[in-house]
Parts: structure tokens; C-alpha cells; sequence
């Protein structure tokens, strides 16, 4: 048996940088330093410990999208009001200055 040069801390800090992360496997990999097939392996072990299906769109359910659309319009319509309280105010200091 061989024994492995990565410890179970490194291994788990490694899948939560892919599950967690907005990067894919493969950067997180070469950012590491290791194989990327190995990382691969690791989060292929994971998911099926943890029965979590791929993270691909098609699996996503419709409700999830629905709910996410709805948080993003009204995350959109607080940062136009942000923009637009922003834009009066520096209007006004732009008047003062001159």
C-alpha cells in the first residue's frame, strides 16, 4: 500500500477550495501543485460520500433558478438606487467645490 504525501487536512481544505470556490478543479490543482486527476479523484469521492450530484446546470433545479432570479432583481434594483443616490451626490459636491 502506498502511503499518501498529502494529509487529510490538506486533502479536505483542497475539496472546499473546488465545492466552495469559483475556480475550476484544475487551477485550484496547478495553484497547489499537485495533479489535477488527483484532486478530480478527491471531489469524485466526495460528492458520493456526501451524495451530492454534479454541479452542472442541467441538474439544477428549476426552483433554484426561479429563487436566484428573484434575489438577483432585487439585488440589481438596491445597487440602481445606490447608483443613482451616488450620482446626486456627487452632482452636489461638484457644485460646492467650484
Amino acid at each position: 500500500m502506498r502511503k499518501s504525501k498529502y494529509t487529510k487536512e490538506f486533502k479536505g481544505s483542497a475539496i472546499q477550495l473546488v465545492v466552495n470556490g469559483e475556480k475550476p478543479a484544475s487551477h485550484i490543482a496547478k495553484d497547489l501543485g499537485m495533479n489535477d486527476k488527483t484532486l478530480s479523484l478527491w471531489i469524485r469521492e466526495y460528492k458520493k460520500a456526501n451524495n451530492i450530484e454534479n454541479d452542472n446546470l442541467k441538474s439544477t433545479s428549476k426552483e433554484t433558478l426561479e429563487e436566484e432570479l428573484k434575489r438577483l432583481r432585487k439585488e440589481l434594483l438596491v445597487v440602481n438606487q445606490e447608483r443613482e443616490i451616488l450620482k446626486k451626490a456627487a452632482a452636489y459636491f461638484a457644485k460646492e467645490t467650484l
